[in-house]
C-alpha cells in the first residue's frame, strides 16, 4: 500500500523534490543570479592580485622569472584538475553544495598565501586554483539548470563579477601590500569576500534542495565526453583563449615593469585592462544570443585580441597614447573570448549534467593548456632575456583559437 504524504507535503512522483513543504516557495532566478555573482567575484581575485607583486616576490625571495611564473602556472593547472573533476564532484554532493564548497577552498587557499614564504605561496595557489576549476564548472551548470531562458546574459553577467574581482585585486595589490606589510598579506585579504560569499550562497543553495532538491542528474548522464567533437572543438576553444588570458594576466605587468613603467603604474594599467573587459563580456554573448551569430561575434573579438598583442608586441608604448589603446583591443578580445566559450556550450548542451560535463572537459583542457603558458614564457624571458618569443606563444594560442571558431560556428537555429 503507498503511504499517503505528511500533512503539508506535495506528493513528487519523480524524486526531485522528495519532502516538499506546500509553504516551500522555489527560489525566483533572480535570487539564483545574485548568489551566483557572489561566488564568481571570488574567481578570479585572488588570481589577479599576484602578478602585480610577482617582481616584488621575485626579489624578497631571490627567485628567477621562471619559477615565478610557475607559482601562476600551478594555480591553473590546478584550475585543470578541478575543472576535470568538477562534473563528478556536482554528481556526487549536488552542484549548489559543491559549488559553495569549491569557493571556500579558493578562501583557505588565499588565507595560506598570507605567510611570506615560497612554499605557502605555492601550497595555496594551487589549494585555490583547484576551488575555482571546480566552481567554473559548477557555475555553468547551475545557470543552465535554473536560469536556461537566459544563459548567454547569465553567463556574461557572473563573468563581468568575476572580471570587477579581478579588477579591484590588481588595482590595489601594491597599495595594500605596502598598507599591511607586505605582499603575503595582500595577497591573505582576498580570503575574506571568499568566505562572505558563501555565507551569501549557503542559504540560497539551502532552499533549492528543500524546495526541489539538489541538481545531482542520473549517473548515466557522465558520459565520454572527451569523444564528443563539439566538446573538443570547444576545448580548443577554451585553450586558445585561456592561454591568452592567463598569459598576459601574468606577464602585463613585469612586460611593462620591463620597459621602464613602476610596479604600481603597471599594476594600475593590469587594472585597465581588466576594466576595458567588462562592457565586451556583458554585451558580445547578449548580442550573439540575439543574433545567432556566434561566429561573426566570436571572430570579431579574437581579432582585437590579436590586434592588440601584435601592437604590444611591436610598439609597445606609442608616443601620446601610450599602451592603453593597444591593452584595450586585448581586452576587448579576451573580456569577451572565455563568456563566449561558456555561453555555446550552454546553447548547445541538452541539460545542466551535459552543460557541466562539457565545460568541464573544455575548461580542464583550456586551463592545462593555459598552466603550462606562464611558466613557458617565463623560462623564454629568462633564456632570451626578452619578452618577444613569450608573447609569441600567446599568438599561436590565438590561431588554435581562430581553428575552433570556424569549425564550432554558428548557432543553430532552435
Amino acid at each position: 500500500m503507498t503511504r499517503p504524504p505528511e500533512r503539508g507535503v506535495r506528493p513528487d512522483p519523480d524524486g526531485r523534490g522528495a519532502g516538499r513543504r506546500a509553504t516551500d516557495v522555489p527560489v525566483r532566478p533572480v535570487v539564483v543570479l545574485l548568489g551566483l555573482l557572489a561566488l564568481a567575484a571570488n574567481l578570479r581575485a585572488a588570481l589577479a592580485g599576484y602578478p602585480p607583486l610577482l617582481e616584488t616576490v621575485r626579489a624578497e625571495q631571490g627567485i628567477s622569472a621562471g619559477l615565478a611564473g610557475l607559482v601562476q602556472a600551478g594555480s591553473v593547472l590546478m584550475m585543470a584538475a578541478g575543472s576535470f573533476a568538477g562534473a563528478r564532484i556536482g554528481l556526487r554532493f549536488g552542484r549548489e553544495v559543491a559549488l559553495g564548497v569549491a569557493v571556500g577552498l579558493v578562501g583557505l587557499g588565499s588565507a595560506v598565501r598570507g605567510w611570506p614564504a615560497l612554499a605557502p605561496l605555492v601550497g595555496g595557489s594551487m589549494l585555490l586554483g583547484f576551488g575555482i576549476g571546480v566552481a567554473g564548472v559548477l557555475l555553468t551548470g547551475v545557470v543552465k539548470e535554473h536560469l536556461a531562458e537566459r544563459a548567454g546574459a547569465a553567463t556574461g553577467g557572473y563573468v563581468v563579477a568575476m572580471m570587477i574581482g579581478a579588477t579591484v585585486s590588481s588595482a590595489v595589490a601594491v597599495p595594500l601590500a605596502v598598507v599591511l606589510g607586505g605582499w603575503s598579506l595582500s595577497l591573505a585579504v582576498w580570503a575574506v569576500p571568499a568566505v562572505l560569499a558563501v555565507a551569501v550562497w549557503t542559504p540560497v543553495a539551502r532552499r533549492i534542495i528543500r524546495t526541489g532538491g539538489p541538481t545531482i542528474p542520473p549517473a548515466a548522464t557522465a558520459g565520454p565526453v572527451h569523444r564528443d567533437r563539439f566538446a573538443r572543438l570547444c576545448a580548443c576553444y577554451q585553450a586558445g583563449t585561456s592561454v591568452m588570458f592567463y598569459g598576459w594576466l601574468t606577464w602585463l605587468s613585469p612586460y611593462y615593469e620591463s620597459l621602464g613603467w613602476t610596479a604600481q603604474d603597471a599594476g594600475f594599467l593590469l587594472a585597465a585592462w581588466s576594466v576595458a573587459q567588462l562592457p565586451a563580456a556583458l554585451l558580445v554573448p547578449a548580442l550573439a544570443e540575439r543574433r545567432r551569430r556566434w561566429r561573426f561575434w566570436a571572430g570579431l573579438t579574437l581579432s582585437c585580441g590579436v590586434a592588440g598583442t601584435l601592437g604590444a608586441l611591436l610598439v609597445p608604448t606609442p608616443a601620446v597614447i601610450g599602451p592603453w589603446v593597444w591593452v584595450t583591443l586585448i581586452a576587448i578580445g579576451l573580456g569577451a573570448g572565455f563568456p563566449m566559450g561558456l555561453a555555446v556550450i550552454a546553447w548547445r548542451t541538452p541539460d545542466g549534467a551535459a552543460s557541466a560535463a562539457t565545460s568541464g572537459f573544455a575548461l580542464g583542457v583550456g586551463y592545462t593548456a593555459a598552466g603550462l603558458a606562464p611558466l613557458l614564457m617565463g623560462l623564454l624571458i629568462d633564456v632570451t632575456a626578452d619578452y618577444r618569443a613569450a608573447i609569441g606563444v600567446l599568438l599561436v594560442a590565438a590561431a588554435l583559437q581562430a581553428f575552433a571558431i570556424v569549425r564550432i560556428g554558428d548557432r543553430p537555429a532552435a
